[in-house]
């Protein structure tokens, strides 16, 4: 809870404004039984009529001004509550941004949504209407006690005779509360998880005809989620019955106490009145006391959770001191590189490699599925870091880079592009700054200025959560074209026009050959017949350089590349069958 206090003090001066404005009230609210024991008195002496009637024009003028301050109270208190819960958002959001790509390998997209939205909205109530009961309930009791040991001690004792009890079980209940809150927020989390996925994966829960499947899984983690959430409100319901029931004995023993009292001339019937109102002022927050018990235990396991991900380190971060090179020629260079994914033991993806590629080249990575090809590529963008060894831009260790300046100079086209659900526009234009204009230009290199015509609202056209409404070669030319917008110093292909014809895929490698000439391009590709004019063609197996040269070169003298590049032209031979 600790982490709260930066936020806390954010706003000190709104909570401390909106505290004064809920004491004040609290403290007139508190005035107006010993107004209703004069009246009492009054009338039971058979005092002046216009006594009486200032004594109703003052109780009536405190409650306007009482009701006037606990609006101002509560308003300020909950906005401020609200406030903490949009800085608190933005901020998770925020670091969420900067975590690596191996935190989203091992945390699944529902768990951290629930997180952001239900997490966040929990620490929200604690901050909002947690805070102003936490501050209500202590003074009312401070200025209630005190009132009422002033009328008569033994009387308060007897009202207060149950409370300890009562306390007592509250507390015991406390442990179990935070435990069973933190099993519901943990339910909510799966669920979303499972939603999540289900509806991102629809089309494939469609063609496996799963669908009842799916749903009798939900349904059970749907029923366990129920059951704790049933145990929560069963427990919670326990509270405040306990505290009512204390309260309720107050009542009666103050009843039977003080009436006799009255009766024996030890207490005025005023007294009696006042002291009744007191309890019944004191009911509300006597009640509640569980309520903020249970606001408490959630808050505490929904900051447990979201510690959890603020504790999490971005791992990969630009220097303090780091500066961007003046210029860029693009050689790219790996010395004794060794990389392995997080949670993956064994061998590694790279191992012990060393590499040049010299500035102003395209070279091709080829070698079998799980190579290392992908692996190596991502090291170059610094979209993980290297366990050994070095990765180097013009001499430069790329840790020692502004981070945003080199991915936007390591441009990288995914195998498996990802589109957001909006216009082809703004899925072209994602990483402008500005300089729409070369939109069309990209749409254009990419090969699909002829779909985006022929479709509805051209550019407009709004593509679908992950691009579903496009077919797979669209999707990958649109996310080359994302990349090419930008005109990064160095382009990465990796694998990006798997999904399209040969035919196709020649055709807007040869309308980028003046583009790509301009920079350092590392193409990575399944079909051979992509890299033949690459001026240097890498063959990677088993996470090692395995071969070095020339296409010509590596069928003449090669081991591994002549072996790919029969079963290639045998894949294409069957193709056209």
């Amino acid at each position: 809870m600790s982490r709260l206090w930066g936020y806390l003090a954010r706003y000190r001066l709104r909570y401390l404004a909106g505290i004064a404005c809920l004491v004040a009230a609290t403290s007139l609210t508190m005035t107006v039984p010993w107004l209703f024991r004069d009246a009492v008195d009054t009338i039971a002496a058979a005092g002046s009529q216009a006594h009486l009637v200032r004594i109703v024009a003052l109780i009536a003028a405190i409650a306007a001004v009482q009701a006037v301050l606990r609006t101002l109270s509560r308003s300020i208190i909950f906005n401020v509550g609200r406030d903490i819960e949009y800085d608190l958002r933005n901020d998770l959001f925020a670091h969420l941004e900067k975590l690596p790509l191996a935190y989203y390998q091992q945390h699944r997209t529902g768990d951290l949504m629930s997180r952001l939205v239900n997490d966040v909205t929990a620490i929200r109530l604690l901050l909002g209407l947690g805070i102003l009961n936490f501050i209500n309930t202590p003074v009312y009791y401070l200025y209630g006690l005190a009132i009422m040991l002033s009328i008569h001690p033994g009387l308060t004792l007897a009202a207060l005779s149950a409370y300890p009890l009562a306390l007592l079980a509250v507390k015991r209940t406390s442990r179990a509360l935070i435990e069973r809150s933190l099993r519901v927020q943990e339910g909510l989390a799966e669920m979303s998880s499972r939603i999540q996925e289900n509806l991102s994966g629809i089309h494939v829960v469609k063609a496996y005809a799963s669908e009842d499947r799916e749903v009798r899984s939900f349904a059970v983690l749907n029923d366990r989620f129920q059951e704790n959430s049933l145990r929560l409100a069963r427990l919670r319901g326990i509270i405040v019955p306990v505290m009512s029931i204390a309260g309720g004995v107050g009542s009666l023993m103050v009843l039977w106490y003080g009436g006799s009292l009255v009766v024996a001339k030890r207490l005025t019937i005023g007294d009696l009145v006042a002291f009744i109102g007191y309890l019944y002022v004191l009911a509300w927050p006597t009640a509640a006391m569980g309520w903020m018990l249970t606001i408490l235990q959630r808050g505490r396991a929904a900051m447990k959770r979201l510690n959890e991900v603020l504790a999490a380190v971005p791992a990969i971060t630009s220097p303090p001191d780091a500066a961007a090179p003046a210029a860029v020629r693009g050689e790219l260079a790996l010395e004794n590189v060794t990389f392995r994914y997080a949670g993956r033991p064994g061998a590694p993806a790279i191992d012990d490699v060393s590499l040049t590629i010299p500035a102003g080249r395209t070279v091709a990575l080829v070698g079998r599925t799980g190579a290392g090809k992908t692996s190596l590529v991502q090291l170059l963008a610094r979209l993980f870091d290297a366990e050994a060894g070095s990765v180097l831009l013009d001499g430069r260790d790329v840790r020692t880079l502004p981070l945003g300046w080199l991915r936007r100079t390591v441009g990288i086209v995914p195998q498996d592009p990802f589109l957001f659900s909006r216009s082809i526009r703004d899925n072209v234009g994602f990483g402008l700054e500005n300089g729409p204009e070369r939109v069309d230009w990209a749409v254009r290199m990419a090969g699909l200025t002829r779909e985006v015509d022929d479709m509805p609202a051209g550019l407009d056209t709004l593509v679908g959560e992950r691009g579903v409404t496009l077919s797979g070669g669209q999707k990958q030319r649109l996310a080359l074209a994302r990349v090419l917008a930008t005109a990064p110093s160095v382009l990465i292909l990796d694998d990006t026009l798997s999904s399209v014809d040969a035919a196709t895929e020649r055709g807007i490698l040869d309308g980028l050959r003046s583009f790509l000439r301009e920079r350092t391009t590392v193409i990575v590709a399944h079909r051979i017949t992509t890299v033949k004019e690459a001026d240097l063609v890498i063959v990677l197996d088993e996470g090692r350089i395995a071969e070095v040269g020339t296409h010509d070169e590596l069928l003449a003298r090669g081991r591994i590349y002549p072996q790919l590049f029969r079963e290639q032209a045998l894949e294409s031979e069957l193709e056209a069958i």
